[in-house]
């Protein structure tokens, strides 16, 4: 299980232009952060960078183990961390559930796990639809649900909230605050806050 991650004088670019310099961040077991900024600011950039999916200009991203030893960034990735960016990234020619279980097991998760996830967050009746008829609601809690059904340590999520009723906010923000109390971590990219105990990190300033 992943403990910690440890950003140190992190620069990042998007083209020829600068984003930000010199970022530092330390995120542990039970902490959230959460990334404010301006639009183009870089949040989702940092989202992917913590992910490996965008090189940084310089500084380092380095992940511990639960005995503070280092992790190897490719294993922590593959295994400790799930991106849920702002598209949801579902094929919208399969079934809800089918590509929730595809997701879902494609991250190590089971079935059983994929099951329980879709009560937790009232997708039943939603199974047996194509996602293309879903609103942008209900495929962000198709999407949130292989946070789940497969657990990692490391959660980075790219506005999580935004298409979610108040309902379902309550109930993802009750999600959010019991894997922290679990020994998980978060990263957020957001514009309204938080549901839970987060610091702010202002990206761009």
């Amino acid at each position: 299980m992943m403990r910690a991650v440890r950003i140190k004088g992190l620069s990042l670019a998007r083209g020829e232009r600068t984003l930000f310099s010199g970022l530092d961040l330390d995120l542990e077991s039970g902490q959230a952060a959460a990334l404010l900024g301006r639009n183009g600011a870089g949040k989702t950039s940092l989202l992917r960078a913590v992910a490996g999916l965008l090189r940084p200009q310089a500084g380092t991203i380095a992940f511990e183990g639960p005995d503070g030893a280092p992790l190897e960034a490719e294993i922590a990735r593959a295994e400790g961390l799930h991106l849920a960016g702002h598209h949801d990234g579902l094929k919208t020619t399969r079934t809800a559930w089918e590509e929730l279980l595809f997701q879902v097991q494609w991250t190590g998760g089971t079935e059983a796990s994929a099951r329980a996830a879709v009560e937790r967050l009232d997708l039943s009746r939603l199974l047996d639809l194509e996602v293309r008829r879903l609103s942008a609601g209900q495929r962000r809690r198709v999407s949130l649900a292989r946070l789940l059904a497969s657990p990692r340590s490391l959660w980075l999520l790219d506005e999580p909230m935004a298409p979610l009723d108040a309902a379902h906010r309550a109930v993802f923000g009750e999600i959010l605050a019991e894997h922290l109390a679990g020994g998980g971590m978060l990263l957020a990219a957001v514009h309204d806050p938080l549901p839970i105990p987060a610091r702010s990190v202002e990206v761009g300033a």
